[in-house]
């Protein structure tokens, strides 16, 4: 099962059995709250996409996004822990983060190829519910290399959403039809759909530690990213995708060296 509690982060603590009751707690409804308010975020997208309201249905996706970001860190520091919590979690991730932007993504994109466009929306929306299989049902493992080591097993699925949207992005950016050419969005949204199920060390928030002499900077840094958001939000959202996926081939240097490390040491 998932964490209990509704989580943001698949490294953050998990559910230790027998530690907390079944029952939803009083103090449990506001993270709840904030998870159904997420899911009904998520799902608010698609009424937009049907009325081809197309930045309001990615912002509502990206809204579920930051609600799942928060949801779990509240719960934790009300102590409001609760298997409902998990479930209700792991549902709204499932349908914030696979079936709602499959849909958006096939209405705004792939419908021009009607059968090969919802083979690539049907391939997303499975392979993020896979995703979130994988990770309820990898809880109680402990022999977990990739998070022993401080990182993800694959894309996230927040992250996998918001990194199908980039040729939305482009093409609200831009102006530009190619990026919203069926032939284009549909390998682009299979390839986000194979990095959510795949094997490959993904970074998490744990991992990211800027050292003690450029913290200011990335305060500044993420000022300026703020501020981007706001004035340029489509051109900055293709630039936090792109530096994300930059940013991967890192993470599987890292690991492999921590990995090599790891074997190098004598056993005892």
């Amino acid at each position: 099962m998932k964490r209990i509690g509704p989580n943001a982060a698949e490294n953050e603590p998990r559910f230790q059995r027998g530690r907390h009751p079944a029952g939803l707690q009083l103090r449990a409804v506001l993270p709840n709250a904030i998870t159904a308010a997420a899911l009904c975020s998520g799902l608010t997208g698609i009424r937009f996409a049907i009325s081809a309201q197309w930045s309001l249905a990615i912002l509502a996706i990206i809204l579920a996004g930051l609600l799942d970001g928060v949801d779990g860190r509240i719960a934790r520091l009300l102590k409001a822990q609760s298997r409902f919590g998990a479930e209700l979690d792991s549902l709204a991730d499932s349908l914030s983060f696979g079936m709602a932007p499959a849909l958006i993504i096939y209405l705004w994109s792939l419908q021009a190829l009607p059968t090969l466009g919802w083979f690539a929306s049907l391939a997303f929306a499975i392979c993020c519910a896979l995703r979130l299989a994988r990770f309820n049902a990898q809880i109680d493992v402990d022999d977990q290399p990739h998070k022993s080591a401080g990182f993800l097993t694959g894309v996230p699925a927040p992250v996998g959403a918001g990194l199908a949207f980039l040729p939305f992005y482009l093409w609200m950016a831009t102006g530009n039809a190619v990026f919203r050419d069926a032939a284009v969005v549909g390998p682009w949204l299979a390839l986000i759909a194979f990095l959510m199920i795949s094997n490959l060390p993904t970074l998490s928030w744990t991992s990211l530690r800027p050292r003690r002499t450029v913290r200011l900077e990335v305060i500044a840094l993420v000022g300026l990213v703020f501020a981007a958001l706001l004035l340029e939000p489509w051109w900055a959202l293709a630039l936090l995708s792109g530096a994300y996926l930059l940013l991967m081939p890192v993470a599987i240097v890292r690991f492999a060296g921590i990995k090599r490390r790891r074997a190098a040491r004598p056993r005892s």
